[in-house]
């Protein structure tokens, strides 16, 4: 959930934007035809919002598992409600808009929200959700005022309390049993929240169509296959200068589906760890954080002169060797960490050629 002044170590995501990438083709998987499917309609019209309904191919009333036992759903939801992130994104990937979201704070653009889910209610035709604030905790009010049939957080962090709490509002989907708290990937959200909506089949056509994006784009950048990376943040003005984020967290998995391999000192620091998505690193051993790819977040550029007058940050093996890369964008941090069918194509055009620059180089190519 969007927090007001973000830890990057965090299993949440954090982080305006180079380029739109249109999400029509990812729009079309599985014949998903978005307009008069979307549930944020304001004028209430029986077209519309059965509409929603039609769209799902599953049989109502329907239980859904997750870490909290199980939801039943009487009948195809109509008025959707998200929680944390991810979720409206994968909604909205299957035709159906939420009528409620929570605002993006960090990483957001002018509306609150980012660039590829703007696009994607953009091409549906839909209104975009109401939004609602999340920076002091989960608002159980703006939730309850739209009158939801579902509310979805199988992307989240929601405790027992929280799930209690709104499932006094609407069926409530947590996250899947064998997850960590945040830690559910793009493919289970899509798939949990297909089985919620009703459509399944859906959620296996833009699973697919996704992944394959994603292997055509390791295609094109051959030079990633076998590349050992870091994905963490390098601060020398930071409590702790290093943490890597560990194979729990999205933003290695993402660049382990596009063939690179996460760092073994990472694996090794993170062994008996597995609920845990990012360790820290001494800087006194900064030279044992081994890897020919180190991707690090950072405020602005001026970081990088910091890194590379540090004594001991500058020792880290693949500052030495090349110029770590420095995400200063916020918008292209969240579409990775906090990674959906929607932010996916936008940061394959977006994010990984600068990861690709660094690994040709660090291959000697």
């Amino acid at each position: 959930m969007a927090v007001a002044s973000p830890d990057l170590r965090a299993p949440r995501p954090q982080f305006p934007l180079r380029r739109t990438l249109a999400p029509a083709a990812l729009l079309a998987a599985g014949a998903l035809v978005l307009t008069g499917c979307a549930t944020g309609q304001t004028d209430g019209s029986a077209d519309e919002t059965s509409a929603t309904a039609e769209g799902a191919t599953g049989e109502f009333p329907r239980t859904v598992q997750h870490v909290y036992g199980e939801t039943t759903i009487e009948e195809a939801p109509e008025r959707v409600a998200t929680v944390s992130w991810v979720n409206h994104d994968v909604a909205t990937a299957l035709g159906v808009v939420p009528v409620g979201a929570p605002v993006t704070d960090f990483g957001g653009n002018e509306n609150g929200s980012t660039d590829w889910f703007d696009a994607a209610v953009e091409e549906s035709g839909a209104q975009a959700p109401e939004t609602y604030s999340e920076a002091d905790g989960i608002n159980y009010e703006a939730i309850a005022a739209l009158e939801p049939d579902v509310i979805l957080g199988a992307y989240s962090g929601l405790t027992q309390e929280e799930y209690d709490k709104l499932s006094e509002i609407a069926p409530v989907v947590a996250y899947p049993e064998d997850a960590v708290a945040f830690g559910t990937s793009w493919q289970d959200s899509t798939q949990l929240i297909g089985e919620a909506l009703g459509r399944e089949e859906q959620a296996g056509e833009v699973v697919a169509d996704v992944e394959q994006q994603i292997q055509e784009t390791a295609e094109q950048h051959p030079e990633l296959e076998g590349t050992s990376f870091v994905y963490g943040t390098i601060d020398p003005s930071a409590a702790d200068p290093i943490f890597a984020y560990t194979g729990v967290d999205n933003r290695p998995k993402f660049l382990e589906s596009l063939g690179m391999v996460q760092s073994e000192a990472v694996q090794d620091a993170a062994e008996g760890k597995e609920d845990e998505f990012y360790v820290t690193w001494s800087p006194e051993k900064a030279d044992e954080l081994t890897s020919d790819v180190f991707v690090s977040w950072a405020q602005d550029e001026g970081v990088r002169e910091a890194i590379e007058k540090d004594p001991l940050l500058s020792r880290i093996p693949a500052v030495a060797q090349g110029d770590p890369v420095l995400q200063t964008d916020e918008q292209e941090v969240l579409s990775v960490s906090a990674a959906s069918p929607l932010s996916i194509p936008w940061a394959l055009e977006n994010v990984v050629p600068d990861i690709a620059e660094a690994a040709a180089s660090a291959r000697g190519e």
